[in-house]
């Protein structure tokens, strides 16, 4: 149980404290679940096939936002093989499959997700938006 209750608190410190909210005018993607509230535009600054900044913003639950803010900073720094790599972990993480916990970082947090199916978008959706951001990697910007 103990780990658990780790787990909330590094869940509720990226809902009320989180990082890299804010867009500063990159390319994004925006995504929403009407049937939850949630409302999530991430957007990335991509150089050389590298993630090199990674912002999110919008509204939802605490799953939702704390989801966006710990994506952001698990994803900074990627290129974009290693940054689908980490995504494809994180969906299989959520569906509880066999999964590399190698790159999700504090990122495993959601691993109990997968005992709340209702919950999966949530915790999934920021990571979606960025995958459908870096979609085949020709994103570069200046």
């Amino acid at each position: 149980m103990r780990i658990n209750n780790l787990y909330r608190q590094v869940i509720m410190d990226h809902y009320k404290n989180p990082r890299n909210k804010g867009l500063k005018g990159f390319r994004s993607s925006r995504l929403r679940n009407p049937s939850c509230g949630d409302d999530v535009t991430v957007e990335a600054r991509i150089s050389n096939g590298v993630l090199e900044e990674v912002n999110h913003d919008g509204k939802g639950c605490s799953i939702c936002c704390s989801s966006a803010s710990v994506m952001s900073e698990v994803l900074a720094g990627k290129t974009i093989d290693e940054a689908k790599e980490i995504i494809s972990s994180f969906y299989k993480m959520i569906k509880n499959e066999e999964f590399s916990e190698e790159g999700l970082d504090e990122a495993v947090v959601y691993q109990g997700v997968s005992q709340f199916p209702a919950r999966m978008k949530c915790a999934t959706i920021s990571w979606t938006a960025l995958e459908e951001l870096i979609g085949d990697g020709e994103v570069e910007q200046k």
